[in-house]
C-alpha cells in the first residue's frame, strides 16, 4: 500500500487511525550553546574570519535561539583534532578545510581542493548544481557529520623557497609544508612533506624545520609574516586552484535541530563561502604589490615543474580509484570541471582578456 493510500484508509478508519500513531521528530527546545572548533588560530587572516562570520550569522538568524561558541585551535582541542572532536561528541561543529581529513577518507580532499582541481567558481557549480553537496553529506553520514561549504580561498600561491625551483629534481629531499592530496603529489617528487597548522607555519619556517611552504595567498602570507624570512614567491601554484572551507556539524546534533535551524546552518554556511571568497580576492592584490615593493621576488614554475607535478598528481588519484566512493566523487567533479571550464574560457576568460588589453590593465 501506498503512502497516500495509507493515510486515506487510516482516516477513515476510525478505529485504525485512532490506533495508527505517526511518530513526530523530536527537537530540542530552548536555547542552545554549540560549541564550534576550527582548524584556524584565533585570528588567522581570512580563514578564521569564515569561521567567525559562519558561528556569528547562525547566532544572528536564529535570533540567539543558538549561539555559537567559536573555539580557535588550541582553546579546546588542536587544530587536526576538531574532525574526531565532533564525531565523538566532545564538540558539537568544526570549521576547517576538509583536505586535513583524508587520512578520514581520501575523498574529503575534494571539499577543499585536490591537484589541478577545481577553481572556486567551479567548485561552485559542481558543489551546487553538480551532485557534489550530495557526495559531501554521503562522506558525511559515513561519520556522522552534515557538512557545508562555508568559506573559499580562491587561487593559492605555490609557496615560499629558500632556493629557486629550478627542475623536479628541486623537490627531492626538500622540506616542505602541504597538506591534502597536493602534498602526497610532492612527496612523489621526493619532498619531505610536512602537514603544519596554518599557526605554527611561521615558526617551522623561520627555525629552519621546513624548507618552504605553501599558506594561501598574498594578504594571508603577509598577515603570517613569510616575507621577513624569505624573499621568493612562486604566485601560481598546482594543489589548491580554489580552496573550499567547510562547517560541518556533528549529525545527531544536526537533526536535533528544527527544519528552520537546520536550513539556517545551510545558509549561513553558503554565504559564508561567497564572502570569504569576495574577502581574499578583494585583498590579494593589494598585498601582492605590498610584498613586492618590500623586495619580494615573484617567480612561476618552469613547464618541467608543471609537468611533474601533472604526473604525480595523477598517480595519487590512482592510487585511490580502488575505492568506490572516490572514484564517483572524482569522476563527478572532474566532469563538471571539464563541463564548466569550456563555457567560462569562451566566455568570461575571452572577455577579461580582451578587456584587460583595451583598458590596458595590467
Amino acid at each position: 500500500m501506498d503512502r497516500r493510500s495509507f493515510l486515506r484508509t487510516s482516516a477513515l478508519g476510525g478505529s485504525a487511525a485512532a490506533a495508527t500513531t505517526l511518530a513526530a521528530p523530536v527537537y530540542a527546545q530552548g536555547n542552545r550553546t554549540l560549541t564550534l572548533v576550527t582548524t584556524w588560530g584565533r585570528g588567522l587572516a581570512g580563514v578564521h574570519d569564515a569561521a567567525q562570520r559562519a558561528a556569528d550569522t547562525i547566532t544572528a538568524m536564529t535570533d540567539g535561539q543558538i549561539s555559537i561558541d567559536l573555539k580557535a585551535a588550541g582553546e579546546l582541542v588542536g587544530a587536526f583534532e576538531v574532525f574526531d572532536a565532533v564525531t565523538s561528541g566532545q564538540a558539537d561543529m568544526y570549521h576547517g578545510a576538509d583536505y586535513y581529513f583524508v587520512n578520514q577518507h581520501p575523498a574529503y580532499a575534494f571539499f577543499t581542493a585536490v591537484p589541478f582541481g577545481m577553481t572556486a567558481q567551479e567548485l561552485a557549480n559542481w558543489y551546487y548544481h553538480g551532485g557534489g553537496q550530495e557526495f559531501h553529506d554521503e562522506l558525511g553520514q559515513i561519520f556522522g557529520l552534515k557538512s557545508f561549504l562555508a568559506g573559499n580561498t580562491g587561487a593559492q600561491a605555490g609557496g615560499w623557497f629558500a632556493k629557486e625551483i629550478a627542475s623536479p629534481e628541486d623537490f627531492n629531499g626538500l622540506k616542505f609544508r602541504m597538506p591534502g592530496l597536493g602534498g602526497q603529489a610532492l612527496g612523489k617528487l621526493g619532498a619531505s612533506v610536512q602537514n603544519i597548522p596554518g599557526g605554527e607555519v611561521y615558526q617551522a619556517l623561520s627555525s629552519g624545520a621546513i624548507d618552504g611552504t605553501e599558506w594561501i595567498g598574498p594578504w594571508a602570507d603577509e598577515k603570517a609574516g613569510f616575507q621577513e624570512i624569505t624573499k621568493i614567491y612562486y604566485t601560481a601554484g598546482f594543489h589548491e586552484p580554489g580552496a573550499g572551507l567547510s562547517l560541518a556539524t556533528n549529525r545527531e546534533v544536526f537533526e536535533s535541530l528544527t527544519p528552520a535551524q537546520q536550513k539556517i546552518i545551510e545558509i549561513a554556511s553558503a554565504e559564508a563561502h561567497q564572502w570569504n571568497l569576495a574577502q581574499f580576492l578583494t585583498e590579494n592584490g593589494a598585498a601582492l604589490q605590498r610584498l613586492q615593493s618590500s623586495g619580494v621576488t615573484l617567480r612561476e614554475f618552469p613547464d618541467s615543474v608543471w609537468d611533474a607535478f601533472g604526473d604525480a598528481s595523477q598517480q595519487v588519484h590512482d592510487e585511490n580509484m580502488g575505492d568506490d566512493i572516490y572514484k564517483r566523487i572524482h569522476d563527478s567533479a572532474m566532469e563538471s570541471m571539464k563541463s564548466s571550464a569550456a563555457w567560462i574560457k569562451t566566455s568570461s576568460g575571452a572577455y577579461t582578456a580582451q578587456r584587460d588589453r583595451v583598458l590596458g590593465n595590467a
